[in-house]
């Protein structure tokens, strides 16, 4: 039997991340709603990776990781607002990674969560990876319109989420904002609500996130009426949805 819960977060909300700790929120329940994460527009408006190659993030099972990117123009020094995307399977977390150099510095990883131990229910972290040693630290970075939904499955589960990261920049020149990043895709374990190790499945190179076509990902362009299948592919997900209209949490995306 399937259910749906959203949650809803009416007001701001502010919670800081101290090292070694992970904030937690006080949340309230309100009425269904969907997060459709497709590859329409790839290409087009929006900057697309993926792994395997040309998977479907629509899919109601699979292990399709997808993350997308659509750009704002880029205003110096605030840098550009970002409207992104992720999906992928995951008994724990998927994540997407931007950083200037993955070999050193350190990667801001952007954390879409299931909480098995509270009935598979839906979380978001931002955190620091060490592009050394692999470390993760709780940072803050603000992030708003965080969305999340989790079907639970047999052996894991789908995770999608949409989110928006307000005034990016890679440079760190006052009078620049840049938006070439290298973006890591990835998932990682869920201990007692802790964020565990991120395994990295994909790492690009620097692409330009204003640029949709910065990527080999195949054109796809946007329809102009978009409709959407419910149907499940055989698999009885338990769902579970949440909404975060406004969700504060504060990382510093420079590394």
């Amino acid at each position: 039997m399937e259910r749906g819960l959203i949650l809803l977060v009416a007001a701001a909300l502010m919670a800081y991340v101290a090292p070694g700790v992970q904030g937690t929120s006080h949340l309230s329940f309100s009425n269904n709603t969907e997060v459709n994460i497709t590859r329409d527009g790839c290409g087009v408006t929006k900057l697309c990776v993926e792994t395997p190659n040309d998977c479907d993030p629509s899919a109601t099972n699979g292990t399709c990781l997808f993350g997308s990117a659509t750009a704002s123009t880029p205003m110096p020094p605030a840098g550009t607002n970002l409207i992104m995307e992720l999906r992928g399977f995951s008994e724990g977390y998927v994540a997407l990674g931007l950083t200037t150099d993955q070999s050193q510095g350190s990667t801001m990883l952007f954390v879409c969560a299931q909480n098995s131990s509270n009935n598979g229910s839906f979380f978001f972290r931002t955190m620091q990876r060490n592009n050394t040693n692999g470390a993760l630290t709780p940072l803050e970075r603000t992030v708003r319109e965080i969305r999340g939904m989790v079907n639970v499955m047999v052996n894991g589960s789908v995770i999608k989420c949409e989110f928006e990261i307000p005034n990016a920049n890679a440079s760190r020149a006052v009078k620049d904002a840049s938006t070439n990043f290298q973006v890591l895709l990835g998932t990682g374990p869920v201990v007692g609500g802790m964020i565990g190790d991120f395994r990295i499945a994909l790492n690009t190179t620097l692409l330009t996130l204003t640029n949709p076509a910065s990527t080999n990902v195949a054109t796809t362009a946007t329809p102009v009426a978009m409709t959407t299948n419910s149907a499940s592919n055989g698999a009885h997900p338990h769902a579970v949805l949440f909404l975060l209209s406004v969700l504060s949490l504060a990382v510093m995306l420079r590394t």
